[in-house]
């Protein structure tokens, strides 16, 4: 075989190779893009959902005297999105804003457990509106 041949079979075999390598490349970088657009996304619906759940909490504060089993549903939601968001994250920022609104909804249960009819929800507020803007990309 002539060595014109061999140099151009090589050359297609190693063309097809770096081909080969930049596609796997490219998969891998936008599978990366697009779990860290679907953890953000996940992250800003669970943020939206808690949004949702500490407008309930603040309406069932308010009228704690006619259905005081509203503020617990409350609470409890908050809590199950915060352990959703907790298990789908590692961002510190996040992680932290999960844990003060933890906090925040546990004080405001022992509160509640202490006889507080009215306990103050602002931390509660104020925790969930910091995980907002952390969640937002």
């Amino acid at each position: 075989m002539p060595a014109s041949r061999r140099r151009h079979r090589h050359r297609a075999r190693t063309g097809a190779a770096v081909a080969a390598t930049a596609l796997a490349a490219l998969t891998l970088t936008t599978t990366a893009a697009c779990s860290a657009v679907n953890k953000a996304l996940d992250c800003v619906q669970t943020a939206d959902s808690i949004a949702d759940s500490v407008t309930d909490l603040q309406q069932a504060v308010q009228n704690a005297a006619n259905d005081p089993t509203r503020t617990d549903a409350s609470l409890a939601a908050i809590d199950s999105d915060l352990r959703e968001i907790g298990d789908k994250t590692d961002d510190a920022d996040v992680n932290k804003a999960v844990d003060d609104l933890g906090r925040a909804v546990s004080n405001v249960r022992t509160a509640i457990k202490n006889g507080d009819d009215t306990p103050d929800i602002s931390p509660v507020t104020d925790a969930a509106g910091e995980l907002t803007k952390v969640c937002t990309p």
